[in-house]
């Protein structure tokens, strides 16, 4: 079957979901710029305009797009080119995906498929397709359950940042799963709407402890030698240095300290042959118990380890744009047919993608599977598959179709 044959099938499922479901229009829908990518064309149209949710719905069940966009940004006049459009503002974004994240188990998932002929093969892509022995490849990641439970986390990270050092509160931040590999995260507040990019880029910074000096966060060494550190329940990044080394040093092994570049064997040695007392000494600010072991080696530590743990994986470049298109909760994600699914923060960290964003259900359906992963939808857990039939749930063969590993069998 012909591409453009299963997009068409793929159209006609999205139409029934707009007809039997409401879309929500974000708030100041009049001040938003919306954007739609298109299944035949696969173009993006851009600058539409919207004064009222019901004409919002009703371009949207009358288009059929495969992916609903609207903008961070507020603008005079939303449907004018960008340089006409009259910034206002516009909402603080964040976008925490799995591609940024170096999960233990992505590799296992990566796919690539043939430009040539279509070809489908798990793992890296080889030197030539082994149908049409085309070059020209594209990758994809296939994030599983443990892959979305670290991203979630990574979510919760930011949320604390947050909430705990910007002083956000709860009720200000709404939370997205984006229907594929990822978490949104918005504040819509006036006091942060007017921030330009070099702001946002400051916010983004902090997060990530770019350019962060320990001596200004308490870790420094007195002129006896003798090392001194925040108290893990400092508030801020004092706090997180803290707890940032004390779990580096209670999740080392031996031979995983052995891996760390930068320090001298004896002093890995030393590091491990006294952790517990420097786990005490991080963990309750004991720095009595910190000796043999200098100041520029725990600052190795905290930039290598202990940044990247307590700080939070975020998307740079989404935040600092301030014209920025986001994708629309509630409408359908073209590459998985999942929802894009506003998540209360008090439910996040037990938010389950693969059943919290399932957006068909109905009879089961019979199709032609290329390749395919294991995967879970809803409740249960499919393939591996390799060129077969197979007779799947609605909502798993959808999956399929919109990854472009299936076509529905004749």
């Amino acid at each position: 079957m012909a591409r453009s044959a299963v997009e068409s099938f793929i159209r006609e499922a999205f139409a029934r979901y707009y007809h039997e479901n409401t879309v929500r229009s974000p708030t100041s829908i009049e001040r938003r710029e919306f954007g739609f990518l298109l299944f035949k064309e696969r173009m993006m149209v851009r600058h539409k305009t919207f004064h009222v949710e019901k004409d919002l719905r009703s371009f949207i069940e009358s288009t059929v797009p495969s992916d609903v966009y609207y903008s961070a940004a507020y603008y005079e006049r939303p449907d004018e080119d960008m340089s006409r459009k009259g910034w206002l503002g516009a909402d603080l974004i964040f976008d925490i995906d799995v591609d940024h994240i170096n999960t233990p188990c992505r590799i296992k998932h990566a796919y690539w498929i043939c430009k040539k002929c279509g070809e489908i093969g798990g793992g890296g892509p080889p030197s030539k397709c082994p149908k049409c022995e085309g070059e020209n490849f594209s990758e994809e990641i296939w994030p599983c359950k443990t892959c979305m439970e670290i991203t979630n986390m990574e979510t919760r990270k930011l949320i604390d940042f947050l909430t705990d050092d910007f002083g956000f509160s709860s009720n200000e931040i709404k939370v997205f799963f984006s229907g594929h590999r990822g978490y949104h995260v918005h504040i819509e507040n006036e006091g942060i709407g007017r921030l330009d990019q070099l702001a946002r880029k400051e916010i983004v910074d902090y997060i990530l402890g770019t350019g962060l000096k320990p001596e200004l966060h308490g870790l420094h060494e007195t002129k006896s030698g003798m090392i001194v550190g925040p108290d893990p329940n400092d508030k801020g990044w004092r706090g997180k240095i803290a707890r940032g080394i004390y779990d580096f040093l209670a999740s080392t092994t031996p031979g995983g300290l052995e891996k760390f570049k930068g320090v001298e064997r004896r002093t890995l040695e030393k590091i491990i042959g006294n952790r517990d007392a420097f786990m005490e000494a991080w963990g309750r600010a004991s720095w009595q118990n910190i000796r043999g072991v200098g100041i520029k080696t725990w600052e190795k530590i905290l930039k290598k380890y202990a940044l990247q743990e307590q700080g939070a994986s975020i998307d740079t470049v989404v935040t600092t744009d301030t014209h920025r298109l986001i994708r629309m909760p509630t409408t359908l994600h073209g590459k998985t047919g999942f929802r894009v699914v506003e998540i209360p923060v008090e439910d996040l960290e037990d938010f389950d993608p693969f059943s919290g964003a399932v957006a068909f259900e109905g009879d089961s359906m019979a199709v032609h599977v290329n390749w395919a992963d294991r995967f879970e939808v809803g409740d249960a857990v499919y393939g591996p598959y390799k060129k077969e039939r197979v007779e799947l749930p609605q909502a798993a063969a959808m999956f399929l179709l919109c990854k472009g590993v299936a076509e529905p069998a004749e």
